[in-house]
Formats: structure tokens, sequence, C-alpha cells
């Protein structure tokens, strides 16, 4: 089996899985979630795949950090990020720092997952899905405190 049209295929259902997600939609049981991308022609071994690789890189491998009070710096890429990571990839990192979206430890997190969690290079589409999924598992931590409010009942916390 050629490794290229299965990594397409695992991403076209990580990217299936996550436009579900921004939709807003309400999240369907695993089970529903495979019998429906069985039924679409994806096999089982692809979607076993796509799993691991969001479980891989939606868990967070550093402390959370915030996004705010971001000063832009210069990333320069090593010869093996240059080598993995497509032109257009390196552009788009570098776009999304310079706006501030990412902070330097998310970039590096990003940098990593990138190239220690393929066989292949990274083009622009491959890289755009990993740094939703991996702003996506940072978000959460923008609301522990409320959550916890809430699960604790303690809302005087939540007005200061």
């Amino acid at each position: 089996m050629n490794s290229k049209p299965f990594r397409e295929r695992v991403l076209a259902i990580v990217s299936l899985i996550a436009q579900y997600v921004l939709d807003d939609n309400e999240i369907p049981a695993n089970s529903d979630i495979v019998d429906e991308l069985l039924s679409v022609g994806f096999r089982e071994e692809e979607i076993d795949a796509a799993f691991s690789w969001m479980e891989n890189v939606s868990l967070p491998h550093r402390a959370p950090t915030s996004l705010g009070n971001i000063h832009p710096t210069n990333r320069v890429f090593s010869q093996t990020e240059t080598r993995v990571l497509s032109a257009d990839a390196r552009g788009f990192l570098t776009q999304l720092r310079n706006l501030g979206i990412l902070d330097d430890i998310v970039l590096e997190e990003i940098i990593d997952k990138a190239v220690h969690g393929y066989d292949d290079d990274i083009g622009l589409k491959e890289l755009k899905t990993l740094t939703i999924l991996t702003l996506f598992a940072h978000a959460h931590y923008d609301w522990l405190r409320e959550v916890d409010c809430i699960l604790e009942d303690d809302w005087s916390r939540l007005y200061h």
C-alpha cells in the first residue's frame, strides 16, 4: 500500500471530524463516527490511524500557555525542519507567529509534532490540520477556571 494516499485519506478523516466539530455540531459517539466513515468508503485501518493521530497531536506535551501579550520573534528553521516542512508550511507558521496567533511555545510544539510525527514531508494542508488540532487542544486551558467554578458551584469566583 502506498503511504501517500493512505496518509491523505487519514488526513481527510481528521479534516472531516475537525470540520464537524468546528461547525458546532454535537459530537456523536465514536462508534457512530466510525460507522459513518465506513459507510462512505474509508477503511478501518485509516480510521484507526486518524483517531490515533488526533489523540497524539491533541494531547499537550508542554505546560499551557496564554496566547495574549505576544511579542513576535524571528524563527530560523533548522535543516531538518526545512527539509520536512514545505516552504508554504514554513511561511504559514511564520505568518501565524507574526500575527500573534501562535506564541513561541505553541509554535515549537507544532514544529516538533510535524517533524517527529510524520514519515514524509509536510505540506500546507497537513500543517494546517496539525495547527488547528494543536490550537484546539490549548484552547481548553483558557476555560479551565470557569469549568472548575461551574463544577464546584462557586459562582462568586466567576465574577472576580
